[in-house]
């Protein structure tokens, strides 16, 4: 998960207020020293460390809770919004044809993000142009074109122009009508006048409704004084933010930005392309206290590729009609939300300590070696699962490169699922929740 340790440290905080005698004095101090501690390892500036916390005292001992709630329920709620109140507004991104202009320096992401905020266009239905803008490193024109052919979409370059400017007219031109426009540019390794200019100069030929800065997490508080350089220089409608999984900085630079007047519009969660996220403070401290975010996932669900063949595989569990066609789909779906780790933390209480994070690793590999197995059998093996006999599972182990006990492994947590799925449509309220959710048609009378 994003932020994972001081997601942690929040946590432990919202347990020990839970587990506490009494809210008072003494809790009090404890969590406020507590919360300090884990934003300061977060790298977040020690003043807004400490201007929160004091806030978190002086809101928890000056504010009486609302009708009905407890003190405790009250202090997680003053803790909820007081880091809430640290990442900014809620800006919504309109995802429509529409021109982007990404800027940034040196080894911040923008060619990766470029192809990565394409992929998240088309999965909304947009079309999208990728223009190779940076005309002072040939391998990032190389780099864009291959991610180009990966997301499938329009790619523009002219390797000899060293006009950016001109590169990116003469994509507009090329480039069908109605289709979001998105225009990779060289970076420095600081921001200076030549920088500047030719930012500027594709910025009145492109004339974009985005102008995106693309920053590496890592860069902790210093990302904020880069935003602020660049939207003095450019005007800036928003930051994405790139590797805020792997940094420990990432509070910092969350915060910083924040700070700057920018909002933050994207956050880069991995490193495939699938991997890129619409920034919301409100979903985001809501996953990091281990509160859920179960709208992100039902987000995921909507974008899967085959969302019919899911939904039918689903209905299929629960009538008892369920074949290893249907867990192959619901791999398959799986596998396109995301890793185990980032699915489990979108649920309330799953972001927890408990995780193992070595058994989620197995867990991961577990699947993966199903899918493969499942994509080794012929369609009557799917379909019919009783013919499965020795000599089958033996061919089955072979093509996938398994071993004839995982194929037994898969088919014996195939007969669970199917034998839990028997159990749960009996209970008539589920199954009453089951027709709603997939239209499966009235439950007989019993």
């Amino acid at each position: 998960m994003v932020l994972d340790s001081l997601g942690k440290s929040l946590r432990g905080v919202l347990q020990k207020i839970a587990r506490g005698s009494a809210v008072d004095e003494a809790l009090l101090s404890e969590v406020v020293r507590d919360i300090q501690r884990a934003l300061l390892q977060a790298d977040v500036n020690v003043q807004l460390a400490l201007d929160l916390t004091q806030r978190v005292r002086q809101r928890a001992t000056g504010e009486k809770p609302p009708a009905g709630a407890s003190l405790r329920d009250f202090l997680i709620r003053i803790i909820y919004e007081e880091v809430r109140g640290i990442l900014g507004k809620d800006r919504p991104f309109e995802i429509k044809a529409k021109r982007i202009l990404l800027a940034g320096l040196f080894g911040q992401g923008k060619t990766t993000t470029a192809a990565k905020l394409a992929r998240y266009f088309q999965k909304r239905g947009v079309r999208v142009g990728l223009v190779a803008a940076d005309i002072h490193r040939p391998a990032a024109i190389d780099q864009l074109e291959q991610l180009s052919k990966k997301v499938g979409c329009e790619f523009y370059a002219n390797r000899p122009e060293m006009r950016a400017e001109v590169i990116v007219r003469e994509a507009l031109a090329r480039f069908p009508p109605h289709i979001a426009v998105i225009v990779d540019t060289a970076g420095r390794s600081g921001i200076d006048a030549d920088l500047v200019e030719e930012l500027k100069r594709v910025r009145a030929a492109l004339e974009p409704e985005e102008v995106l800065l693309v920053l590496d997490a890592a860069m902790g508080q210093a990302a904020g004084r880069s935003t602020e350089a660049f939207h003095k220089a450019v005007g800036l409608t928003g930051v994405i933010l790139t590797k805020l999984d792997g940094s420990a900085k990432g509070g910092g630079a969350l915060s910083a930005v924040a700070a700057s007047g920018a909002p933050i519009v994207f956050i880069g969660t991995g490193e495939h392309l699938e991997e890129l996220e619409a920034f919301e403070p409100t979903r985001f401290v809501s996953r990091l206290l281990g509160m859920g975010d179960i709208r992100t996932l039902l987000e995921r669900f909507e974008e899967l590729s085959n969302k019919e063949a899911a939904e039918k595989a689903a209905k299929n569990l629960m009538s008892g009609h369920f074949t290893l066609r249907d867990m192959r789909t619901q791999l398959e779906s799986l596998g396109q939300m995301g890793p185990v780790s980032k699915i489990l933390s979108m649920f309330p209480s799953f972001g927890g300590p408990k995780i193992d994070p070595k058994s989620l690793d197995e867990t991961q590999a577990r699947l993966r070696r199903y899918r493969s197995i499942l994509d080794s059998m012929t369609a009557e093996e799917l379909d019919n699962p009783h013919v499965l006999k020795a000599d089958r599972i033996h061919r089955i182990a072979r093509g996938s490169g398994q071993k004839p006990t995982e194929v037994r492994a898969l088919l014996k947590q195939y007969e669970t699922t199917k034998k839990a799925a028997h159990g749960l449509a009996s209970n008539r309220r589920l199954r009453r929740q089951m027709e709603k959710q997939f239209g499966m048609g009235e439950a007989p009378a019993e």
